[in-house]
């Protein structure tokens, strides 16, 4: 994380929240992709597209080889994916959920 010589009037878990307020406010992928692309290097928006390309490969446990074959997606990347994955907080496995339109398993168990 950027270290700030000066403390913004806003702390970051409230900037933070506004910003998901933001996100989750978004109803469209046309107005989602207008806003990721204003907010976003053209880099760090690659970044995460290739980040969460991968995802259904490793919910399908495909090997990190065969992922990357199927990506061009780098083995590091892979990794650092898979393990946010398995010990992240959830956000990777609630999106992909959310995405193909189930719920998660811990709210399937409720």
């Amino acid at each position: 994380m950027k270290r700030r010589s000066l403390s913004p009037s806003v702390p970051d878990e409230e900037a933070e929240a506004s910003l998901c307020e933001a996100l989750v406010s978004l109803k469209s992928v046309e107005s989602m992709q207008a806003f990721l692309h204003d907010l976003c290097t053209p880099a760090e928006l690659e970044v995460m597209i290739d980040r969460w390309r991968v995802v259904p490969f490793l919910l399908e446990k495909l090997s990190y080889r065969e992922i990357h074959e199927r990506t061009a997606v780098s083995i590091t990347t892979i990794g650092r994916v898979a393990r946010y994955l398995n010990q992240g907080s959830g956000g990777y496995l609630a999106a992909a959920a959310a995405a193909a339109g189930r719920p998660l398993a811990t709210e399937e168990k409720a």
